[in-house]
């Protein structure tokens, strides 16, 4: 649900931007870049603070308190008057946030490792499927009741995923250890970055959120340079953001069989490390080609065609990543492995919509291409660097 309200409104910014009287291009995608970047830049620094207060608290008052303020500043946002306030309110977001980073660890720690794909998988298949759904809601609702209405309708989306935690959620269920659970002792950070592959897998789930964000701040623009009409910008670029959201779930959903395919008839971690290798890189390759096409054509058909590859191979590299990351972290380790590859995603979460916009500025299609060289790097350096 909270995914699912997040995106009735913000892959619209850009044009709420706007009706708040910044008339020029760049100026709209620099303030975008802005608004979307500082909640998640904030969130990053205080992940680990909020981390702590769910383990001595639990999470699920954590989750709670996460809730309660979206339901308040998306409320505000509806009362805004001039794009300032608009940044002011997407930071203190920042300060209260983190209701979603938990989830992918809590997977990896429910399940065993033998299923661990599966149920990161599942896991950001969920989250996918919201952003989905969100951005058709959002555009129609747009077009029938204005932004700021859609505002109050994101509100209410997290005011009934805060009634659904609340009634439940089990706090114990989920954080019950097995009662052969073995001690570890104290984990550092330093111990965690050590793993195999861990510090390149960071950086590539910090590549692959940088990409998967960078399209927030000028995708309605873009799509309103190629010709739409601007009534039927919300609707066309939702349609887009939808189609990225629904293969992105298809990729994290079948992630687990590919890797699967791709291991062979072999086992061990060997064959895993081989697996996630390659669908690591072929799912970078083939986010590269969606970019591509992107910058090369403005061409609706093309970009739909774009935005199912970008969906895909970034999905399936997303899951891959983690998966592979949870191979080699021990479980005494799991939430400091996870959280620092929470922070990667949330750095690039926070970083891409920051450079997007003010590239933007200057040039929309320059950001495809730089989208393009990224994953085209990561694609190269995962097949010629990752062990198996």
């Amino acid at each position: 649900m909270g995914y699912t309200g997040f995106t009735l409104v913000m892959p619209f910014l850009p044009l709420f931007i706007a009706q708040l009287g910044v008339s020029d291009v760049g100026e709209v995608a620099m303030w975008t870049g802005l608004s979307l970047g500082v909640t998640p830049g904030l969130t990053a620094i205080l992940a680990p603070a909020w981390g702590r207060l769910g383990d001595r608290f639990g999470r699920k008052i954590m989750v709670e308190r996460s809730l309660v303020s979206f339901v308040v500043l998306f409320t505000a946002m509806a009362f805004v008057t001039s794009v300032w306030q608009v940044l002011a309110l997407r930071a203190i977001q920042g300060l209260f946030a983190g209701y979603g980073s938990l989830s992918v660890a809590m997977a990896a720690e429910s399940a065993p490792r033998d299923r661990m794909p599966s149920a990161i998988g599942a896991v950001q298949t969920a989250q996918r499927i919201g952003p989905g759904v969100g951005p058709v809601i959002g555009g129609l609702l747009a077009g029938f009741v204005g932004l700021r209405r859609a505002f109050v309708a994101t509100a209410m989306f997290y005011l009934v995923a805060l009634v659904i935690v609340h009634a439940m959620y089990d706090d114990r269920a989920i954080h019950a250890q097995p009662a052969d659970a073995a001690e570890t002792g104290r984990v550092t950070f330093r111990n965690v970055l050590a793993f195999r592959n861990f510090i390149l897998l960071l950086t590539v789930i910090f590549g692959l959120q940088f990409v998967d964000r960078s399209f927030g701040p000028v995708l309605p623009l873009y799509v309103e340079q190629v010709g739409v009409t601007h009534g039927n910008v919300p609707i066309v670029s939702g349609a887009l953001f939808s189609i990225m959201a629904f293969t992105g779930a298809l990729g994290h959903h079948f992630c687990g069989k590919l890797l699967r395919v791709s291991g062979g008839t072999g086992s061990g971690p060997s064959r895993t490390g081989y697996a996630s290798r390659t669908v690591i890189a072929g799912g970078a390759a083939v986010a590269a080609a969606g970019a591509g096409l992107f910058g090369l054509s403005g061409n609706l058909w093309i970009m739909a065609a774009a935005s199912v590859l970008l969906g895909l191979g970034i999905g399936a590299a997303m899951t891959a990543s983690y998966s592979a990351a949870g191979a080699v972290i021990p479980p005494g380790a799991h939430g400091a492995g996870f959280g620092l590859l929470t922070s990667a995603s949330l750095i690039g979460m926070a970083s891409s919509p920051f450079i997007a916009g003010f590239v933007g500025g200057a040039s929309i299609r320059i950001v495809f291409f730089a989208d393009l060289a990224l994953m085209g790097i990561l694609a190269a350096v995962v097949r010629k660097t990752m062990t198996d």
